[in-house]
């Protein structure tokens, strides 16, 4: 299934620090969620199942990739 991001409405994380190095996610996709980079609007989106993105979300939050 071909997925429109063009319609989406698109939000930067409250964490971003405005330098532009930020990823954009879109709400309001029932199984997926896209996301897109900042300084590419108009570039291609991923479109990820919301059950791995959070779960990548949440491994992040939590250290699971830190380096130390």
């Amino acid at each position: 299934m071909k997925r429109d991001s063009a319609i989406a409405s698109w939000r930067k994380s409250s964490y971003s620090n405005g330098q532009g190095g930020c990823v954009e996610v879109a709400d309001g996709y029932t199984d997926v969620t896209p996301v897109r980079d900042s300084k590419d609007p108009s570039g291609p989106a991923l479109f990820f199942p919301t059950e791995a993105w959070q779960a990548f979300v949440t491994a992040t939050a939590t250290g699971k990739f830190s380096a130390t």
